[in-house]
């Protein structure tokens, strides 16, 4: 069947301006399901392109506003910040022990930071960890509205408007003036108010404080962006301020096209904050809506694109393809999705998708053998191909990369997120060298555009070329092809320099894995397993060269998989190497039961080479032409 490239007529949002004297709003809470990881935002991102003229507003009526802007849940920062805890000022996140910020009296050092961890500083500043407190004191507990109160008056004490000098606290913003949003909410709940008294006038102050901050400082048209816009929007709802939520309604309308393409693909390069976007997106509609705003149409266009989207970018382990900054995420089953549903629950529930390939314009490729159909949901094939604009917002150096699952596990790993800390783990996390492509030593600030050249989709097969250059001089094309019944890849890499170059094709294993090598092949196992991978380099145009092996090496680094941004694996990486003015690298992935045989002839027909394959007992040929065109013959 044809790649079928995503498209969507184009949509207007229709934003009913003449409603926003409406005083006030709910807003439905954003709920990210505990077993996924919320993405954090990431400083100074690149938008990449310019936004698309607002569109008209529209003039239908708006649905009624609710009485009240609900506060939203905490991101999960609460969960180990206990009340007991924010009674003794100690603050937990991520793997770092719980540390006592304060005096023990709310009178919090806002610029303590132990591990000098940006991420554990900037949820410090954005008080969510107040979580479990603030809940408490919205049931009466007066006791705890006393200790959040001291706490959030205190950060405003110390951190006088503006704050923009200190990173955590400028990119915190937005979740702290929902917290004092709901701060706000649960002190007139305790009290037993309807207005504030003028011992709290602090906070109404602190929110205007925040939302003119939101006004000078918006960050774009990404998630960042977004949630400050939903965040003004919040104050404006809250306090009845008209100017504050025409603001925030016309980034939103601005920022809509660009954050998520007329093909569902986000403006991030990464698959989770993808997911992410498609949530803060949902809550955008309740918001607008729940304090009388129509969103009119392209944000709900858009979020269903983006489901089908994260549908085919969902792996046969109902995961997430690793890619960009993406921990190892599963697929969530929004309910009424319908593809996204099924790819999430792992078939049990929604639709079953018709599309079995997605080509994206903004640089994806997702694949796989089927959805379940004549096989078991996770014993299918998938992988992810990357290709399209620069490294941008949330995004790696792993344009032309592969990843692969099948026979239940990962096959091919990407390196994976390691964090917002400016390291050398980072820096490793987001390079070339931490993806399955062909490299080059000494490259590792290239920044690529990566074009997809050709594609052909059959009902056992799939061709793709990729071409880029990775610096001055430094050309590299990759042909992939994809085959079912056996399931395998082959791919040939090709590269050309105007000087002698040091080229690795890498190959990413995941960390159970134990590799050995035979000649020209190397087979990859987990002890006990009943999968195997054997990685064969056959030689085509240059002679092959002895493989090598990398696990869990630190000068440099090399041989690791972040599954989440505080757990890293040693992970063996398998190294197809060449040096010269040009390199020819041809690779075969094969995952098979662990005792089934493996094994190639090669011949020629013309000037194409024909690999003839045989995969535990089953046979297939492969023609690899010299402009680097891989055909499936049997």
């Amino acid at each position: 069947m044809p790649a079928h490239r995503l498209r969507l007529a184009g949509t207007t949002l229709r934003l009913s301006l003449a409603l926003l004297l409406s005083a006030v709003v709910v807003v439905v809470t954003l709920v990210i399901p505990s077993n996924d990881s919320t993405p954090e935002a990431a400083p100074d991102p690149t938008v990449l392109r310019t936004p698309e003229p607002p569109p008209v507003p529209s003039t239908k009526p708006a649905p009624p506003h609710r009485d009240g802007y609900a506060c939203p849940t905490y991101s999960g920062i609460d969960r180990p910040n206990p009340l007991a805890n924010l009674y003794r000022d100690t603050f937990t996140w991520g793997t770092t022990a719980p540390y006592k910020v304060g005096d023990g009296k709310g009178n919090i050092n806002w610029r303590v930071n132990p591990d000098n961890n940006p991420s554990w500083y900037m949820w410090l500043h954005s008080l969510r960890w107040l979580g479990q407190g603030i809940t408490a004191a919205g049931k009466g507990d007066r006791k705890a509205l006393a200790r959040v109160t001291a706490i959030a008056h205190d950060w405003v004490n110390d951190n006088p408007y503006s704050w923009k000098g200190d990173a955590g606290a400028y990119e915190s913003t937005m979740h702290r003036t929902n917290v004092l949003i709901c701060l706000r909410q649960a002190t007139l709940s305790a009290l037993h108010v309807s207005r504030l008294p003028l011992t709290y006038s602090w906070l109404d102050k602190a929110l205007l404080d925040h939302a003119w901050f939101l006004q000078k400082n918006w960050s774009g048209a990404w998630n960042h962006g977004t949630d400050e816009s939903i965040a003004l929007f919040g104050v404006g709802c809250t306090l009845s301020r008209s100017d504050l939520k025409k603001l925030a309604v016309s980034r939103l309308t601005s920022a809509i096209t660009t954050s998520i393409d007329a093909q569902g693909s986000t403006n991030e390069q990464s698959t989770s904050y993808a997911q992410f976007n498609y949530s803060l997106w949902g809550r955008a509609v309740d918001v607008l809506q729940q304090c009388g705003v129509d969103p009119g149409t392209t944000i709900k266009a858009r979020r269903l694109e983006l489901a089908k989207w994260l549908a085919l970018g969902t792996n046969s382990l109902g995961r997430l393809h690793q890619i960009g900054d993406t921990e190892v995420v599963k697929t969530y089953p929004f309910p009424g999705t319908g593809a996204l549903e099924y790819a999430g629950s792992l078939g049990t529930r929604g639709i079953r998708p018709t599309q079995r390939v997605g080509i994206f314009d903004a640089g994806y490729i997702f694949g796989r053998t089927g959805w379940g159909e004549t096989r078991p949901f996770t014993q299918e094939s998938s992988y992810s191909i990357r290709f399209g604009p620069a490294r941008a917002v949330h995004g790696h150096d792993d344009h032309t990369s592969i990843t692969y699952t099948a026979r239940g596990r990962d096959i091919l790993v990407d390196g994976g997120h390691a964090g917002y800390k400016n390291d050398d783990w980072r820096v490793w996390a987001k390079s070339e060298f931490a993806h399955n492509e062909m490299t080059v030593l000494g490259t590792d600030s290239a920044r690529p555009t990566t074009k997809l050249e050709r594609s052909s989709i059959a009902k056992t097969s799939e061709f793709y070329e990729l071409s880029d250059s990775l610096g001055e001089g430094i050309d590299r094309q990759r042909s992939v092809l994809v085959l079912k019944d056996p399931d395998l890849m082959v791919v040939l890499d090709r590269g050309t320099s105007s000087s002698n170059e040091d080229y690795q094709t890498l190959w990413h294993l995941a960390s159970d894995q134990k590799v050995t090598v035979h000649g020209t092949q190397a087979v990859a196992l987990a002890p006990g397993d009943r999968t195997k991978t054997t990685l064969l380099q056959i030689p085509f145009q240059q002679d092959a060269t002895p493989i090598k092996v990398a696990t869990g090496e630190t000068d440099p680094i090399q041989g690791w998989h972040f599954l989440t941004i505080d757990k890293r694996k040693p992970a063996p990486v398998v190294k197809f190497t060449r040096s010269g003015r040009s390199a020819s690298i041809l690779s075969v992935i094969v995952p098979t039961r662990s005792n089934a045989p493996v094994s190639y002839t090669t011949s020629w027909q013309g000037s194409r080479m024909l690999i003839n394959l045989k995969v535990d007992q089953v046979t297939t040929t492969v023609a690899v032409a010299p402009d680097g065109t891989l055909q499936r013959i049997k």
